[in-house]
């Protein structure tokens, strides 16, 4: 247990960064979500959109410093590659 004032200030802003960070993440796994389920469903309309809407949040997701900013270029190349994909295949 921390003896502190500072110790026990840093744990208060460690709980409160620890929260905002896992709902962060658990919001832009949502988006990854509903990309995953329009691509499995073949829905190219779809699939665009929610790819659209998951752009800005993996994005923020890297300027709050919750995911580090390689993993969702890596991310976010891999999913534009399959929704383009998704069109060549039923063309």
């Amino acid at each position: 247990m921390a003896n502190t004032d500072s110790a026990r200030k840093r744990i208060r802003q460690n709980e409160k960064r620890n929260a905002r960070n896992t709902a962060r993440r658990s919001r832009v796994r949502t988006f990854m979500r509903k990309l995953e389920d329009a691509l499995t469903g073949g829905d190219k309309a779809q699939a665009q959109a929610a790819f659209q809407a998951l752009q800005p949040e993996m994005q923020s997701a890297v300027t709050k410093g919750v995911l580090h900013a390689n993993t969702v270029a890596r991310k976010l190349s891999r999913m534009s590659a399959r929704v383009k994909s998704l069109g060549s295949a039923q063309a």
